[in-house]
């Protein structure tokens, strides 16, 4: 479907692309399409339809009960005023723009869906939605577009491994050598299925815990990079487990050290020209992209709602283990929250652009991008004047020069961070009522999951849910 809010059953134009496509994917051996959204909770849930069916998805979607707006990671499911009943339907409509064969698992493709009533009006709580909305919101108010681009960090662990324990299947030290040796197979199936799939892969390597691995992918407008973000996720599970490999995504798999991050890369541009480069502020931002990064720093404790948003979020975000846990900016300082990327001399014009540091993979990519934009759109628009940046690690600034330079500790527990939110309407708003709710009530679901567990068992209660 194309960036416009969807008409279910009213685009016989969308129905014959279907059967087309249908038939094509038959001849090239496909039997089933995966239907994929992102929950509340981070958790991608699927159904399939039949490759022959693809054209009666088109046209009236596909079933799926509302109630997963309110699930837990461990499938339990909390209630909010509106959502997480029994009752009610909604339709799956595939992004038929989006869909792509999937070179890892034969015979299937996928494509993401934008969810709709059965009356057929957006649902309130798709993120894709939300999304979507806030780009084009951005576009008609401020006459900006961004370019987006979620990394990939994950561990790959040995797929024998006794019970839910996690072993990492590689040894060797952090981006050495040796580690990309040992999975150079996979990682060679891996690049060769992204790269079929139409997957633009700017990095892959080694990186610093045990047994992690992560992919950079080329910026792309927010509503296809968080799609990308599902896509790459399930072509590297997929392809590890053809390796007899088992991956997480999780924030953390260990109740120590280094965790997964989900760093977000963004840009404003206008007129085709990218405003963190060539201006007259710091580091060639224009005045609109300091401001625009003044909203996000701004905004951060709430932020870590959507962009840390489960219990093991908190393992993950420990100062000096560029985390990015104080709030801060700086260039290139990736102790900060916000590191100003510039790019290197030459193509600045292009690479210029703002790393949010405190997002990890258990967010909903489409969530966290809504949320960082709407941040960012408030601060461009009330001319936000962006604080002294920061260099070293804020964790060793004298408390009292701290806090006369505004830099503070994020949220240490979900609830702080939900208080946050909860107290932050320029973000409520932007995701609307119903879906705010639901952010409330399944990060006060997850805390709750939790209480009374020790670090290791809060990461064990995480580690293969993502």
């Amino acid at each position: 479907m194309s960036d416009s809010d969807p008409v279910p059953g009213g685009r016989p134009g969308e129905v014959e692309r279907a059967t087309a496509l249908s038939g094509e994917l038959t001849g090239q051996g496909v039997h089933g399409v995966v239907l994929a959204y992102v929950d509340t909770a981070g958790i991608t849930r699927v159904k399939t339809v039949p490759t022959a069916k693809l054209a009666s998805a088109a046209a009236w979607g596909v079933g799926m009960s509302p109630v997963f707006d309110t699930f837990l990671a461990d499938d339990s499911i909390v209630t909010t005023d509106v959502l997480g009943s029994p009752d009610g339907d909604l339709r799956l409509y595939p992004d038929l723009d989006r869909l792509t064969v999937l070179a890892a698992q034969p015979g299937w493709a996928w494509a993401p869906v934008d969810r709709i009533t059965q009356e057929g009006a957006p649902h309130p709580a798709c993120g894709r939605t939300v999304l979507r909305r806030t780009v084009a919101g951005a576009a008609e108010r401020h006459g900006v577009a961004f370019r987006a681009a979620v990394e990939i960090e994950w561990v790959a662990g040995r797929g024998d491994a006794d019970g839910d324990a996690f072993v990492p299947a590689v040894s060797g030290p952090a981006y050495g050598a040796a580690r990309q040796i040992e999975l150079s197979d996979c990682a060679a199936d891996l690049l060769a299925a992204l790269a079929a799939q139409g997957v633009d892969v700017e990095q892959f390597h080694p990186e610093y815990a045990a047994g992690q691995f992560e992919i950079s992918v080329g910026a792309l407008d927010p509503v296809k990079a968080a799609d990308h973000s599902v896509l790459v996720r399930q072509t590297i599970r997929a392809v590890s487990r053809r390796h007899g490999l088992r991956v997480s995504f999780a924030p953390a798999v260990l109740g120590q050290g280094v965790g997964n991050g989900g760093h977000l890369h963004l840009s404003a541009w206008r007129g085709g020209t990218n405003l963190h480069a060539g201006g007259a502020g710091r580091y060639g931002m224009t005045p609109e992209a300091e401001s625009f990064v003044a909203g996000v720093l701004g905004r951060l404790p709430a932020l870590t709602a959507m962009t840390a948003p489960s219990p093991a979020s908190r393992l993950r975000l420990r100062p000096s283990q560029w985390a990015g846990v104080f709030t801060a900016w700086g260039r290139e300082t990736r102790e900060a929250a916000l590191r100003i990327v510039t790019g290197t001399a030459g193509i600045r014009d292009r690479a210029a652009n703002l790393e949010v540091k405190p997002v990890d993979l258990a967010a909903n990519p489409y969530l966290a991008l809504a949320s960082v934009i709407a941040a960012g759109l408030d601060g461009l628009a009330s001319s936000a004047p962006l604080p002294e940046e920061i260099t070293g690690d804020p964790a060793l600034l004298d408390p009292a020069d701290a806090a006369a330079r505004g830099v503070r500790r994020l949220p240490v527990t979900l609830a702080e961070s939900v208080a946050a939110f909860r107290a932050d309407e320029v973000l409520r708003t932007a995701l609307g009522p119903v879906l705010a709710d639901a952010v409330v009530a399944v990060r006060l679901g997850e805390a709750g999951a939790v209480e009374g567990l020790d670090d290791e068992g809060v990461a064990a209660a995480y580690r293969w849910k993502y």
